[in-house]
């Protein structure tokens, strides 16, 4: 058994995340307990993570975990006052305040304990890996799932952001990214030497594997009949901004049905751009074959992609892209961007640059009118996304603990 305690900043946690940064968080922080690493996490709200044995979950504020969803991606709007169901205006706080107050708590924290190495997830905790490093010289590892330019969609973003991701990524004794697209953008971008970046892909959620799970057909009745009459189901999962192309998407949708009609479009999921998708949809004149969830999780989220035929990740950039995966497993043919991460390591999937609107509606028809191209697509893939798993990520990470930390004893 390793002796190595780990401090991991996280700002999320299942079941009370919104995105594939928690997923990911929880099922490295479960591998590298399987290694031997003691974990103290900490996340910014209280909330109870009852199947969470494996770990110290530690709180950092006495806030609803709904809060913080309100700018944790949206880092346009890092300053705006937020006001949750349990707090009154009087009390509303910012997402800034909140980092503020979750570095408080990480400082006191390390007043009291000594852990041998920080290991922080994106920006949001970056501050909080910085105040480790400077004012306790505890060795850094920096996470990278997605940076700033990719939240903008390669347009800019929030200067703020960019200099907290910077100074993080110039003081981190070691940094990890998502995929090879994400190591790029780090060293191009942020100027920090390729040695010092390794990647670590990540894997399909190990709940997925293991939970019961049973498709319910009554819950999408009125699909299942449209399936039953020859429409072909193509869903995507994710939050509706910028980074995520999701108009270039529907302007594929309308092509594709120019070719076929029989085709339906789920759009799971929610965020700024929902209005204007909707509206889009009206304006192409195809709003009866396009429908919307909302936001969803859990089992919400199995019956999407159970009932799918085709997953669509049309993403400006994604810096992996969880919501692939997970879809894989559920047998659905999958057509990703050139521009994600995941594309690295699923090479039967099918892909396209993310503006070319007309290729992106050929696959769409292709794989509909296609039963044999479909089972293949579906075959093949099954087999590239089994290949990588949490535990060697987990073996990349503890290699880099041992390594900074015996680096922390030389100094």
């Amino acid at each position: 058994m390793v002796d190595m305690k780990i401090l991991m900043l996280g700002w999320e946690l299942p079941p009370h995340n919104s995105g594939g940064l928690g997923v990911a968080c929880l099922n490295l922080s479960r591998a590298l307990a399987k290694q031997g690493a003691d974990i103290d996490f900490i996340v910014p709200y209280t909330a109870k993570h009852e199947k969470i044995d494996f770990m110290n979950v530690l709180s950092a504020m006495p806030i609803d975990p709904l809060l913080r969803f309100g700018g944790a991606y949206d880092s346009e709007h890092v300053s705006e006052r937020l006001i949750p169901t349990t707090l009154t205006k009087s009390n509303a706080i910012s997402i800034r305040e909140i980092q503020e107050k979750y570095c408080d708590f990480v400082e006191k924290y390390l007043m009291e304990f000594k852990p041998d190495v920080v290991h922080a997830h994106d920006w949001l905790t970056f501050e909080a890996g910085i105040l480790a490093k400077k004012n306790f010289g505890i060795p850094l590892i920096a996470h990278v799932h997605a940076t700033e330019y990719d939240r903008s969609g390669m347009n800019g973003g929030n200067s703020l952001v960019h200099d907290i991701e910077k100074e993080a990524l110039m003081l981190a004794d070691k940094i990890f990214a998502v995929s090879e697209i994400t190591k790029r953008i780090i060293h191009e971008k942020y100027g920090i030497p390729l040695d010092k970046i390794e990647v670590a892909y990540n894997s399909l959620d190990e709940d997925f594997i293991r939970s019961a799970y049973k498709f319910d057909e009554s819950e999408y009745s009125y699909v299942e009949k449209l399936k039953n009459l020859g429409y072909t189901v193509i869903s995507t999962v994710g939050r509706f901004t910028i980074q995520k192309g999701l108009w270039h998407f529907m302007r594929a949708a309308k092509k594709a049905l120019e070719k076929n009609p029989k085709l339906i479009f789920i759009f799971a999921g929610d965020g700024e751009e929902r209005n204007e998708l909707i509206e889009q949809a009206a304006n192409l004149g195809i709003s009866k074959n396009v429908l919307f969830t909302g936001f969803i999780r859990g089992k919400q989220l199995r019956d999407i992609y159970s009932i799918s035929d085709i997953f669509v990740m049309s993403s400006v950039s994604e810096p992996f892209g969880l919501t692939a995966l997970e879809a894989a497993h559920h047998g659905d043919v999958l057509i990703i961007t050139k521009q994600s991460g995941v594309s690295e390591v699923l090479h039967s999937a099918l892909r396209y640059d993310y503006w070319d609107e007309e290729r992106l509606a050929d696959q769409i028809v292709s794989v509909a009118k296609s039963v044999a191209l479909k089972e293949t697509l579906k075959n093949e893939i099954k087999s590239e996304y089994l290949k990588i798993s949490w535990d060697d990520v987990a073996k990349k990470c503890m290699k880099a603990y041992n390594g900074v930390k015996k680096h922390k004893r030389k100094s």
